[in-house]
């Protein structure tokens, strides 16, 4: 169901739209927790290491196509705040067809790149075949991701958040039930994981198309609105492309990452999957608020309500913190019971790596609130150049953290770079940010109607018949002065 998110406590409003995105979180990271679950047990910590061994691969492409796809739902929701019916629609044709063709690209070009790379990414030999086989199923399922990625965001740009849970959950769980089957009865391996979460995802397009065809008219595409223009493909990749590049250059220090835990061995790079995986969820929490923030700024700008963009980014900004304190206590002191979901008995120093993991992580998720929280604001202003450097800084401070602290401290060392690429991308986000807090406060002021239908009280000549004792008792057309953004 769409609701404006340009009314109400800018707190509440954020918070609402952002617990579906949670339990959403959740829900798919559990589904993650039970594939890595299943083949640790199943397949033993081999199989499990080299699953962990296809994720930064597999972030740089698909990381890639679901960041464009969350770009290009910013047009879609500024065009809603903005209550312009005709551009809603066109966003959503737009961002179908740019969507369609990267799908074509990945579904091809994936499975043919995948063992070369894992070469390239000097994985240790005996995780070659199964990390190979579990990649490249994984891009043959990646026009599904990416269309649902798509479709979720645009209903979620019409402040709608619930549905794309209640489809991801009926997903993940046919996902779990999936892995269970194919990894055990049919015995399909690593490729059977790859394969469950592409057929689960498949479906999940389906639920989706099937929903906005029938209880969603605001985004069905006429026939009309396919002939999009020049002007309108540009205004969604430059959007889109940005914040799926800042995934990709993300993604690239993460290999980086990858290839320094390559060198240190099979138990080093278990240990940080598995640790990856927990980490993931906390993570997932706060870029749910981010994402939050993201589309409630873009629905407030399309809107011209400034005033209530800077004080839902105060609001934001506090829960971010508080959240992220209480995620890094939970993941520090539950840390082993959790790590020792996916790796059985005899493999303590698997469980202690991944262990310090968390401990480095866990202590500094403050910064990565804050991160998340002033990315997605500036995003849905949209803006492309900050976040994009910010990207290209994490990548810096993560190449530094992996080959440099890695080769003086090990381990260790290697558990630096997501601390330290945070650290590096917060140092330019926030003053980008207050650049931007400061112009909203400075904007020429714009008259509109606003209908009151509460009693208010009045002050000077009025219609007697609507006051009592200085109160208005009927709805009443108002005019008041309103800022708005004028960035572009």
């Amino acid at each position: 169901m769409a609701t404006p998110l340009t009314t109400g406590r800018p707190w509440r409003v954020i918070l609402a739209f952002s617990v579906p995105l949670l339990l959403g979180n959740i829900v798919q990271q559990l589904y993650q927790f039970a594939d890595a679950v299943v083949v640790g047990r199943y397949l033993g910590v081999n199989a499990l290491a080299a699953v962990g061994a296809t994720g930064a691969l597999l972030f740089l492409l698909l990381g890639f196509a679901w960041g464009m796809t969350s770009g290009f739902a910013i047009p879609t929701a500024q065009a809603y705040g903005a209550a312009d019916a005709r551009a809603v629609r066109r966003s959503v044709a737009a961002g179908a067809i740019l969507t369609a063709i990267v799908s074509l690209v990945i579904t091809i070009g994936g499975p043919l790149a995948a063992e070369p790379i894992l070469r390239l990414l000097q994985t240790p030999p005996e995780l070659i075949a199964e990390a190979t086989i579990f990649t490249q199923i994984s891009f043959l399922g990646g026009a599904a991701t990416m269309f649902f990625n798509f479709l979720a965001a645009i209903i979620r740009s019409i402040g709608d958040s619930r549905t794309p849970l209640v489809f991801l959950t009926l997903a993940c769980v046919l996902n779990v039930g999936l892995v269970i089957v194919m990894v055990g009865p049919l015995g399909w391996g690593v490729g059977g994981a790859a394969a469950a979460t592409g057929v689960a995802q498949a479906i999940s397009v389906i639920l989706c198309i099937d929903y906005v065809r029938r209880r969603v008219p605001q985004l069905r595409v006429q026939r009309e609105d396919w002939r999009v223009t020049r002007a309108e493909f540009a205004e969604h990749l430059r959007l889109g492309l940005p914040m799926g590049f800042q995934a990709s250059i993300i993604a690239i220090g993460t290999l980086t990452v990858q290839v320094a835990l390559n060198t240190l061995g099979t138990d080093a790079v278990a240990a940080y999957t598995t640790a990856a995986r927990v980490d993931g969820l906390a993570s997932a929490l706060l870029a749910s608020l981010g994402l939050a923030v993201s589309m409630y700024t873009a629905q407030n700008i399309g809107a011209r309500r400034p005033d209530r963009i800077r004080r839902g980014m105060k609001q934001a900004t506090w829960m971010a913190i508080i959240a992220s304190v209480a995620l890094g206590a939970v993941v520090i002191a539950f840390g082993v019971p959790l790590i020792r979901l996916f790796i059985g008995e005899g493999s303590e120093d698997v469980v202690e790596m991944a262990h310090l993991f968390l401990i480095v992580n866990g202590s500094t998720y403050a910064i990565l609130g804050v991160l998340f929280v002033v990315r997605g604001a500036l995003q849905g202003l949209g803006q492309a150049l900050i976040p994009t450097i910010t990207g290209i800084i994490e990548l810096v401070m993560r190449v530094v953290a992996a080959v440099i602290f890695g080769s003086w401290f090990g381990y260790f060392g290697v558990t630096l770079s997501n601390p330290m690429a945070w650290i590096g991308a917060v140092v330019v986000l926030v003053p980008a940010y207050m650049v931007a807090h400061r112009k909203l406060a400075h904007m020429k002021v714009d008259p509109v109607e606003v209908t009151l239908t509460t009693p208010i009280p009045v002050i000077g000549p009025t219609d007697s018949a609507l006051v009592v004792d200085g109160i208005v008792t009927q709805p009443v057309v108002v005019i008041r002065q309103r800022r708005f953004w004028r960035s572009r």
